[in-house]
């Protein structure tokens, strides 16, 4: 049990080191967009996913959290539980696994929350303070996530943790990085903030 706590506690801290990342983009934090200090990993970009929203990757491993739409065949969203999070686990040949419980309460759950005809807030179980937004997009009709980081709203397609160091339980976060498009001018968009 005490394993289970300190486990809930390091994935806590460390998604809520994220998530203040992002909530804070006009603080000192907020950087240029800077290559340097690139992950050794090679990460791999899901495929075949038919709704995914966005997915989100960190060291120290390969392992991929994946953010889908909850749709059945004829596109209805379930309005329950309009988005499903889940791990590819490419450190395991590619298995879909669940996010198990503590991950689910404590960390990367989404809680959700219907605000309109398919317009749907979302909002990290581990930090409440970051809305996102899921809805249908009216260029293409389909839905996508929206987050607004230094004044841009921008459709998510990743999250990245950069780690180096540290422990187990207090890892050594040195960036988050945000990518997809500027919803403004459709010009992708990669926003690197130091932790």
């Amino acid at each position: 049990m005490k394993t289970a706590k300190l486990l809930s506690l390091n994935i806590l801290l460390l998604f809520s080191l994220l998530i203040t990342a992002i909530v804070n983009p006009v603080s000192s934090y907020a950087q240029a967009v800077d290559k340097s200090d690139p992950s050794p990993l090679k990460f791999p970009t899901p495929k075949g996913i038919a709704n995914q929203l966005f997915y989100l990757q960190r060291d120290p491993n390969t392992n991929t959290i994946i953010c889908e739409l909850n749709a059945d065949k004829n596109g209805e969203v379930d309005r329950k539980e309009p988005i499903l999070v889940y791990w590819i686990r490419y450190g395991d040949e590619g298995e879909k696994k669940d996010l198990s419980y503590i991950q689910k309460k404590f960390a990367y759950g989404i809680q959700t929350k219907e605000i309109g005809k398919d317009h749907y807030e979302l909002r990290f179980v581990s930090h409440k303070k970051l809305p996102m937004y899921l809805l249908k997009s009216e260029h293409d009709k389909k839905f996508h996530v929206y987050v607004t980081v230094n004044n841009k709203k921008i459709q998510l397609d990743r999250i990245f943790v950069r780690i180096e160091g540290g422990s187990f339980w207090l890892p050594n976060v040195k960036y988050v990085e945000l990518k997809g498009v500027n919803t403004e001018n459709n010009a992708a968009v990669l926003e690197r903030i130091k932790v």
